[in-house]
């Protein structure tokens, strides 16, 4: 039997995420969230973490399209003139230049530092819009990782026999041209000595996670430690929320009882990359991490 991580990211984005994240957590089979250290309501998610100790809470690294730590003198080439930071086409290409590479780097540290602050364990690390698969930008999440004692990165690949298993849906573009970097990424990990998982859903059904495709999942789990992550909110409109998701439906699914005692039938127990062991049985990326295995409460 393999190894479930079910994550919730965006924590720290608004009150509705961060709502639903708990909900999510008590009620249903969330077992792991990554927060937006710089996000609006990042206080409000310490918070939440900290009076559900159970929930395993990792960086998500916000490196475009959102708000920075760093002062804009420090990161002023990743940055709009409303300051907050660049998108990703525009910030990919500009770290071709070796200054804008420094800057970078100066801004994940600041993440990792202001996660560091809040005393919270770092169960994991990924990056919003998985900027983090870029190669420029792993070799700083890599580097700058280190330092700061991270042990799991997401490596976001997804099976495509078992998505279209559960449900026949066309795969975005992007997903495909994703692979190659996506390849190195997992070779870079293994390399380090980091843990990642073997199998990543989410990305053909971003913000679209129901109910029915979360029982599909538990049925094909694939061998190994699989993720599935999910942005649940309490509302489907709110500051900051993605246009097109079905917010709400994520909640849904994460709390429903059809996928609860699924879950118990099939012996699936949710845990975050921490409680990840080394059990003969269980390999993630090439690697056995150790650790002891242990249910959320």
């Amino acid at each position: 039997m393999g190894t479930l991580i079910i994550t919730a990211d965006d924590f720290g984005l608004s009150k509705e995420v961060n709502d639903a994240v708990e909900e999510a957590h008590r009620r249903g089979v969330l077992s792991a969230a990554s927060l937006m250290v710089a996000g609006p309501a990042a206080g409000h998610a310490v918070a939440i973490a900290r009076r559900n100790p159970g929930l395993r809470v990792g960086l998500h690294l916000v490196l475009s399209s959102g708000a920075a730590v760093s002062a804009r003198e420090a990161i002023p080439d990743l940055l709009e003139k409303d300051g907050r930071l660049a998108s990703m086409m525009h910030t990919a290409f500009a770290l071709l230049r070796p200054i804008v590479r420094r800057q970078l780097a100066t801004e994940i540290a600041a993440q990792f530092a202001a996660f560091a602050r809040t005393g919270l364990v770092l169960d994991h690390v990924n990056a919003h819009e998985h900027f983090h698969v870029h190669p420029m930008v792993a070799a700083a999440v890599l580097a700058v990782g280190r330092e700061y004692g991270m042990k799991a990165l997401r490596v976001p690949s997804e099976p495509g026999d078992v998505v279209a298993a559960v449900e026949q849906t066309p795969s975005p573009a992007w997903v495909h041209l994703m692979r190659p970097w996506t390849a190195l990424l997992r070779y870079r990990v293994r390399e380090a000595g980091l843990l990642a998982p073997d199998a990543v859903f989410g990305l053909r059904w971003s913000g679209r996670m129901t109910a029915a495709r979360i029982r599909g999942l538990l049925r094909h789990l694939p061998p190994g430690v699989t993720e599935i992550y999910t942005h649940p909110a309490t509302r489907d409109e709110f500051a900051g929320n993605a246009p097109g998701y079905r917010h709400r439906d994520e909640l849904a699914a994460l709390t429903d009882e059809s996928v609860v005692r699924l879950m118990r039938a099939a012996g699936h127990c949710a845990v975050g990359y921490a409680d990840i062991s080394s059990r003969p049985d269980i390999t993630a990326a090439g690697r056995r991490p150790a650790g002891t295995i242990r249910s959320h409460p």
